[in-house]
């Protein structure tokens, strides 16, 4: 019989963790001060009782919300079985899950792995490779674009060449050419004999929920077919029925050759993913590549869960009708509080606020978490508004009514 919480020393309701962050820790985030016991849906729950609406989803990755039951059944499921044997055995659930999303998507071939920054990092060197085999080594550039976010290995922080993550880790690493988004004449210049790949976020999330438009997303691939480059997306964020599609590449009748995938796609167990044609993955031969944990029974069999729920075209066509009233009360918010919201950003539950210049993500992500709603901060002055894709519309209604609250408490501040 499990044990009550007096039996071990704790009352209900009451924090069992100090009130100060533990220094043993590195610090290396800005967390705020608040420790969650359990989740349900779309809702968080503090040590002290307190619950928060949670419009962030763990930054776009509890696609299902908290403890989804199907789920939870699975990983409890494979526990009981086996966690891991390491990539010198084959692996059941990666040859299902692969199987899954080769039929869901364009890609032939997947490699597992158990982030985004890796799956990132990994479709650089599928496209590398590529080239080397095809008789091109000299193709080793790499063209992306100024305001991504692709991780934080060093590789991935030089694809963004974002500055303020780069200080203080040179010397940074080689390879990449930057241009700024929307820019098709300065992209097209800066393609170049040694141009291996243009890689890019359909909707760039951490750099302010800015989208490439699906006019642009066409021709940057005839850009790529003309000059034999590879297009190489990262749809970490925007995957797994964020945006109202299976992926949002979708939207623009597009394919990739190479995708990186994560987030979502275990719905809040670690997982990554490098999809590709047959084509582009050809170089990718025993040793080329690897990861210790990478495709782990657990890992698969959560992540197989999560496609066979989120795949399904009813579920898809909720979260484009759910996005449709997010839009229809974000845009409500921006008229309302003009003073606050300059902008309405994003695609499906991607969505964001950009802010007018005299406010600061941190204000109002500060005031929505005072009164019980979870957001995340982004570039440009923007503040993400991620609801799990599980969201009802009445969960929506009753954020739109806290942000308007929250709103309503930074412009008091700034006023």
């Amino acid at each position: 019989m499990a044990s009550s919480p007096a039996a071990l020393g704790k009352t209900p309701g009451r924090s069992s963790v100090s009130t100060e962050p533990s220094a043993a820790v590195m610090g290396t985030y800005g967390r705020q001060n608040i420790v969650f016991a359990r989740g349900e849906g779309c809702w968080l729950f503090a040590e002290n009782g307190d619950r928060y609406l949670d419009f962030g989803s763990g930054v776009a990755v509890n696609a299902l919300g908290h403890a989804h039951p199907a789920l939870v059944a699975a990983l409890k499921a494979q526990a009981d079985k086996l966690w891991h044997t390491s990539n010198l055995y084959r692996v059941e659930g990666q040859e299902t899950v692969a199987e899954k999303l080769t039929r869901l998507t364009f890609a032939e071939r997947v490699f597992f792995c158990n982030s985004g920054a890796e799956a990132c990092e990994g479709a650089i060197k599928v496209a590398r490779r590529y080239h080397y085999v095809s008789g091109h080594p000299e193709r080793q550039r790499i063209i992306t674009f100024r305001g991504a976010f692709h991780g934080r290995t060093l590789a991935t922080l030089a694809a963004a060449g974002n500055e303020k993550y780069l200080e203080g880790f040179a010397p940074e690493a080689g390879g990449f050419d930057h241009v700024d988004a929307g820019d098709l004449a300065a992209l097209e210049a800066a393609i170049s004999p040694e141009t291996a790949a243009i890689m890019l976020e359909p909707i760039q999330g951490e750099g302010g929920v800015r989208a490439f438009s699906p006019e642009d997303l066409r021709a940057i691939r005839d850009l790529c077919d003309k000059h034999g480059s590879l297009l190489v997306l990262d749809e970490v964020q925007t995957g797994v029925g964020r945006t109202g599609k299976l992926f949002a590449h979708e939207w623009a009748d597009i394919t990739p050759d190479v995708m990186a995938v994560a987030k979502g796609l275990g719905g809040g167990f670690p997982v990554g993913a490098i999809l590709a044609t047959a084509e582009a993955a050809k170089g990718m031969t025993p040793g080329t590549h690897g990861s210790t944990f990478g495709g782990n029974p657990l890992a698969m069999a959560v992540a197989a869960t999560v496609l066979d729920i989120v795949s399904e075209p009813e579920f898809l066509e909720g979260v484009r009708t759910k996005a449709l009233h997010l839009k229809q009360g974000l845009s409500g918010l921006k008229d309302q509080h003009a003073d606050v919201v300059e902008e309405v950003r994003g695609a499906g539950l991607l969505t964001g606020l950009k802010l007018k210049a005299h406010v600061s993500p941190q204000q109002l992500v500060a005031a929505a978490m005072d009164e019980k709603l979870l957001l995340v901060g982004a570039g440009d002055n923007c503040v993400r508004v991620l609801p799990p894709l599980i969201a009802s519309d009445k969960d929506i209604a009753e954020a739109m009514q806290i942000l308007s609250r929250a709103l309503s408490r930074v412009a008091r501040e700034v006023g």
